[in-house]
């Protein structure tokens, strides 16, 4: 099967494409996986987290879960990895669920945290100064953090919260990579720059040390690709999920994630995969990449090297692929 340029998802017009009708989810999940695997080698792994370095570059994973709970699973499905910046959506998730119950999400959130694209890197100082600690999306660091500050407004430990989301969601128990945590409580330097720097803004209530010890904890979060798809189907299901019928969050909510995850959910390469892949995402720089299907559908490609912005390069082609190749696109 022909393969693609290094960083460069191929389009659905190649030889081997049939213009009549999508593939089935099986054979387009395994023909994805091949096509990315050839972009393995591309990419650098993360190297500021000291265990995110130590992983085998050669790692991949594509999972596919239906709301009815079918999966189609290729490569690595099994093993784990911190979720790190994926966490960010459950984190929403949680304030949106403590917001709406409390005062409201337009008081509480929306009023502290922007929803627009922020075209520059996901830790970036620079933005938050010229734009006086409000931060541009919950996506990137600094919104993550302030999403943190509203949770310890709400509950006594969100990391062990998320937990518990997590859990429920994929059916299985989910807990944290000590070592990445151990690594991420030594070397956040870039993030407790930028929750002072919000803090002397007056957007942040809480103890700066401890908005950090929620939002690390939430990056160290161990799951596998399996797990994460089967946990973000959800946000499929128009917040309801899937396997139990319990209602997440109120269908408008879920339709909030799921934009914020098209339009930032992949940094400033938002624009890129809105138009390559066509689908919410999120992704995180252990190399992994959730992504939803409304009505259908959630995926997790997991690769470890990244490209310049920070997200997996076969990941993102194998989203692509899968895409194109079943039809997928939410345009």
């Amino acid at each position: 099967m022909p393969t693609t340029t290094p960083g460069h998802p191929s389009d659905a017009h190649r030889p081997d494409h049939d213009p009549s009708g999508p593939l089935p989810l099986a054979a387009g999940v395994a023909a994805a996986a091949q096509v990315a695997r050839a972009a393995d080698h591309d990419g650098e792994v993360a190297t500021y987290i000291a265990p995110l370095a130590e992983v085998d570059p050669s790692r991949f994973a594509l999972a596919v879960s239906e709301l009815d709970g079918t999966e189609h699973l290729d490569g690595d499905v099994e093993v784990p990895f911190a979720i790190q910046s994926v966490s960010k959506v459950y984190s929403l998730v949680l304030a949106l669920q403590a917001a709406d119950a409390g005062s409201g999400v337009e008081e509480e959130l929306w009023c502290r945290v922007g929803r627009e694209p922020s075209g520059d890197p996901f830790n970036s100082l620079v933005q938050l100064e010229r734009e006086r600690g409000l931060p541009r999306n919950p996506m990137i660091n600094a919104g993550a953090l302030v999403v943190d500050d509203v949770l310890l407004d709400h509950l006594d430990d969100p990391v062990a919260a998320t937990c518990e989301l997590l859990s429920e969601l994929c059916g299985e128990d989910i807990g944290l990579d000590e070592r990445v945590l151990r690594a991420e409580q030594g070397s956040s330097h870039r993030n407790r720059s930028l929750a002072h720097l919000m803090a002397d803004f007056g957007n942040l209530r809480n103890d700066v040390e401890v908005v950090l010890d929620s939002y690390i904890g939430a990056c160290a979060i161990a799951m596998s690709s399996r797990q994460l798809a089967r946990a973000t189907r959800f946000l499929a299901n128009g917040g309801i999920d899937p396997a139990s019928g319990r209602r997440v969050l109120a269908p408008p909510l879920a339709r909030r994630v799921a934009a914020v995850m098209l339009t930032c959910g992949t940094y400033d390469a938002a624009g890129e995969f809105a138009f390559s892949v066509g689908l919410p995402c999120k992704s995180g720089v252990a190399g992994s990449i959730v992504a939803l299907v409304p009505g259908r559908l959630a995926a997790c490609a997991w690769s470890p090297p990244l490209d310049p912005a920070g997200n997996s390069v076969a990941g993102r082609i194998a989203l692509h692929e899968l895409a194109e190749r079943c039809e997928l696109s939410v345009f």
